[in-house]
């Protein structure tokens, strides 16, 4: 008879969404979103999902930069809350959380809306300001001078509190999945593919960042900013993982002073490589040391597999992240790549060309140039297309504006790297992938800088077919606890 009446009750329904500000995994603060349904004329707390966050600012930024990035944050987080607790909350009351394309309909013409009005409010702010100019508002800004963000919009174009928008999807999403008694990441493929849904289902191949090439240290190298392990396909999740925790352990073997017993760096590589001592765990989860040329790190983890009996291209891979949008002299329109030595794009062309025949172990590029050259991608995805993968990272964090142009600052390219973050919804993540799933792209889908402890980021990339998952390294407990769940979902599919 329960079961019975059971299954004849009215579906769970939303009756309250509370927005509260926590703490990132780097101590950031960020919103968490929890999501309450009326199941069987109870109120009950579902479930709830804490946003990410992203940092773009360079390492060598200003602290002046970086206290305004941090003033920003703290207001778009708190502006955020105050969405979520009055006007989400009330928008979405007595909507089903199985609803997920009608929820994510109501929160873009939100967004849209306040986007909108804080555009007006930005022009009159304008008007008023120029009034009691007594100079014109457009003269030039002095070289080097960024100018003044303007108000509700934070100092990369996002508007103040739009992470309310991703974090009440996400939340809504894991809500329908867990009344739906479904896991996340089979409720995802269900949205992305409908009746059409794969029988079998692949995991995505980590990139597991194993060391961060710091740029602001003593080292002369700035090309190389992470570099990354990639198992091969033959291995399970769980074999490729101890993989690189073995290689992990023999790097770190290889950093002890001289003379210390177990320390083996090969004659060959002594005059290539005297490595800089390392610098701790990064917020990323990896080693962080420095090198005076780009070299220097692949040689050291070709020793480390040497040492211990692998071979880089068949019993593991790189992947190189160049995040070359950093490397930009603009006085100069050249790349840095070594402390005074600079590059022009048709030179970086070149230079990779001879990086990747030196080393066809790389699998990927990360964002080896700036979107801005994409005659150069042009030119590299023609020579080393056929060798590794050339993948956008910078050109691509904005998920709802590349859904909206699908030609917005994407260069030519292998694939792309998508990160959840700010406005982005979960079907505008759905919507995306299949677009290139269409034109033959890879997905990557990316942890950000800022990461949390919620790991609803392995089940979404499960869900939209991801080719590669790119998490960070095995250290910090918010990364470990997606390597964690990518094991889970391995045993349970």
């Amino acid at each position: 008879k329960a079961n019975y009446f059971s299954n004849i009750s009215k579906a769970p329904v939303i009756c309250k969404v509370v927005g509260r500000q926590v703490l990132d995994g780097v101590g950031q603060p960020t919103l968490e979103v929890e999501i309450y349904c009326t199941v069987k004329n109870y109120e009950k707390r579902i479930c709830s999902t804490i946003m990410s966050s992203h940092s773009q600012i360079p390492e060598n930024a200003s602290p002046e930069t970086t206290e305004a990035d941090e003033k920003e944050r703290m207001d778009s987080v708190t502006t955020g809350v105050m969405w979520v607790n009055e006007s989400l909350n009330r928008m979405l009351k007595d909507l089903k959380p199985t609803d997920q394309r009608k929820v994510d309909q109501m929160l873009g013409e939100y967004f849209t809306e306040k986007a909108e009005e804080n555009k007006t409010n930005q022009k009159q702010a304008e008007e008023e300001a120029e009034a009691t100019l007594p100079f014109p508002s457009d003269a030039p800004a002095l070289p080097g001078k960024k100018k003044a963000a303007k108000a509700g919009v934070n100092l990369f174009g996002l508007l103040c509190g739009s992470l309310a928008i991703g974090g009440t999807s996400l939340a809504v999403a894991k809500a329908g999945a867990t009344v739906s008694h479904t896991p996340l990441y089979l409720y995802v493929t269900q949205l992305k593919h409908g009746e059409d849904s794969p029988k079998e289902m692949a995991l995505p191949l980590p990139m597991v960042t194993l060391l961060h090439c710091e740029r602001m240290s003593s080292a002369k190298q700035r090309l190389v900013k992470e570099v990354m392990l990639i198992p091969p396909v033959q291995l399970s999740l769980k074999q490729g993982l101890e993989r690189v925790l073995d290689i992990q352990k023999e790097i770190m073997r290889l950093f002890e002073p001289p003379g210390k017993e177990g320390r083996k760096l090969c004659d060959d590589f002594c005059c290539y490589f005297q490595p800089q001592a390392l610098k701790g765990i990064s917020h990323l989860g990896c080693l962080i040391t420095g090198c005076d040329n780009p070299e220097q790190s692949l040689l050291l983890m070709q020793t480390a597999c040497n040492n211990i009996g692998l071979e880089l291209g068949t019993d593991m891979y790189l992947a190189i992240n160049c995040a070359a949008h950093e490397l930009m002299d603009y006085d100069k329109g050249k790349y840095e790549i070594l402390t005074g030595t600079f590059k022009s794009p048709d030179e970086m062309v070149d230079m990779y060309v001879e990086l990747i025949n030196k080393f066809p172990c790389i699998v990927a590029l990360i964002d080896p140039l700036r979107k801005e050259d994409r005659e150069q991608w042009s030119n590299l995805c023609c020579a080393l297309g056929s060798k590794c993968y050339l993948i956008a990272e910078e050109a691509a964090t904005c998920i709802s504006k590349l859904k909206i142009d699908q030609n917005i600052n994407v260069p030519t390219c292998s694939g792309i790297v998508l990160k959840y973050l700010n406005q982005t919804k979960v079907s505008d993540l759905i919507e995306l992938t299949g677009l290139l799933d269409g034109q033959r792209h890879i997905t990557i889908l990316g942890s950000p800088d800022g990461e949390s402890s919620d790991d609803s980021l392995v089940d979404l990339a499960v869900g939209v077919g991801a080719r590669f998952l790119k998490l960070g390294g095995l250290s910090r407990g918010e990364r470990v606890t997606k390597y964690n769940r990518l094991l889970a979902l391995e045993e349970e599919l």
